[in-house]
């Protein structure tokens, strides 16, 4: 069934444009309320957290009023990191979280994100159900029936103690100094604090907020400023987060950046030297071919997704294992949170550089990442190429070229009428020809 609202991640869009209204979200809270709470065991209760977008107070106060005339209760938390409603909604008992976030997106933009009761992302057929209620008028059965709203002020507080807990008992950053960015978003509170209870000398850029300056030239969307403060600073790492804190992306001491890809590994191999070890990782299509190859080394099993947090936590949870993630800086420890979360992932790395007794850049020379180059072809329309002989003849050809050490990727956009065509290998000038060549054909068999 076709969607009419719901993306890979929630709903997100540009502010005052269909679908992201005021309107639109008064009922979809309405609509959300019904179905969420519908085979809730107990009291119908949702939390509603943010980031820091101006437009997040409007947007806010719509949603609760939709919640409120479905007859659920709405516990407000205020500006909250992504993978923090993921948790508390676990830790409240809660029917559902909801977060109003456009992640890593400009300020004019805004979105929703949704989490069921386990802290999950909700299914397919959940969303499909709310979307089939936005077509229906929105009525209420009274004054009895209407739920109430409250402001939770611990909510921050819980979090930060969530995070550290991630840790082994009494391990301190004592002696570190981090270098940390915020982007001006929904993590500009909780995570100094967290850095700074743990003990490390913390820099922080990127927390002042005002509305508008979320993820402005800041954030692990612009890496640039925090480069510079870890090497002027002469910081051990750098930590950059997204404007809502799931995505999170390090720099190390020489102020070179280091990516979800290289994060995942440094990571895996720690666990892997452990007694529990490492039982696999899953990353996506757009994962790099280095980081599947150094995972191969150490019989660490890995998997490809389609591109998408959601389809990683889905391949997480059949083959019961923990670690996965995209280069974007999405990373997940499932054994920790049920989402991305950029502060634990960051305590992760961090922990593996103290009990390796390296440098972040000398943990992150382990994995040999392959020069990956990527061209948008645009359509005047969507187009199926999957069948298209000519342009699979040409994948065939320069995937011959490669010789079993590269790869090449047709990959439609879900949101766009364009094809990404990506092509991967150890040759940086075969792959920037290789990837040339493939987009002049798929241009001219489809463009």
């Amino acid at each position: 069934m076709s969607r009419k609202y719901f993306g890979t991640d929630g709903i997100r869009g540009r502010v005052g444009e269909h679908p992201i209204t005021a309107d639109f979200m008064l009922k979809l809270g309405w609509a959300a309320g019904q179905v969420l709470t519908r085979h809730a065991k107990g009291k119908k209760r949702v939390l509603i957290g943010k980031d820091t977008r101006v437009s997040g107070y409007m947007f806010e106060s719509a949603l609760e009023a939709g919640l409120i005339a479905a007859g659920v209760d709405v516990d407000m938390l205020g500006p909250m990191p992504t993978p923090a409603i993921a948790y508390l909604t676990r830790a409240f008992r809660a029917s559902a979280g909801i977060v109003i976030s456009a992640s890593h997106n400009p300020v004019e933009d805004n979105g929703i994100k949704f989490f069921a009761a386990d802290g999950y992302k909700l299914p397919d057929d959940v969303e499909l159900e709310i979307e089939a209620l936005m077509d229906q008028p929105l009525v209420t059965n009274g004054s009895f029936s209407l739920g109430k709203a409250r402001r939770i002020s611990d909510a921050t507080g819980r979090y930060i103690e969530f995070c550290k807990g991630t840790l082994p008992a009494g391990f301190s950053l004592s002696g570190l100094r981090v270098a940390l960015d915020c982007a001006h978003g929904a993590t500009y509170n909780a995570a100094p604090k967290v850095f700074k209870e743990l003990g490390a000398y913390t820099i922080t850029m990127g927390n002042e907020p005002n509305g508008f300056n979320i993820n402005d030239q800041c954030g692990s969307t612009h890496m640039e400023g925090l480069q510079a403060l870890v090497l002027s600073e002469k910081a051990d790492f750098g930590v950059a987060l997204d404007g809502d804190g799931d995505r999170v992306l390090l720099v190390d001491e020489n102020g070179e950046i280091v990516d979800g890809d290289e994060l995942i590994y440094i990571i895996a191999q720690h666990r892997n030297a452990s007694p529990e070890g490492c039982n696999g990782v899953a990353g996506t299509l757009m994962s790099n071919l280095g980081l599947e190859l150094a995972l191969k080394e150490m019989n660490i099993p890995f998997t490809r997704t389609k591109v998408g947090d959601r389809y990683v936590v889905e391949a997480l949870n059949a083959n019961d294992w923990s670690l996965g993630g995209e280069a974007s800086g999405h990373v997940l420890c499932g054994d920790l949170n049920t989402t991305g979360d950029g502060i634990v992932a960051a305590l992760q790395v961090i922990l593996a550089v103290s009990e390796s007794g390296k440098t972040l850049s000398e943990l992150k020379a382990g994995m040999s990442k392959f020069p990956q180059t990527m061209i948008n072809v645009r359509l005047a329309k969507k187009v199926d190429i999957s069948d298209n002989q000519v342009i699979n003849q040409a994948v065939a050809d320069a995937e011959k070229k490669l010789d079993g050490r590269g790869r090449v990727l047709l990959r439609p956009s879900g949101t766009e009428p364009l094809i990404r065509v990506m092509v991967e290998g150890e040759d940086q000038v075969l792959v920037d020809q290789l990837v040339s060549d493939m987009a002049k054909i798929v241009e001219q068999q489809v463009g």
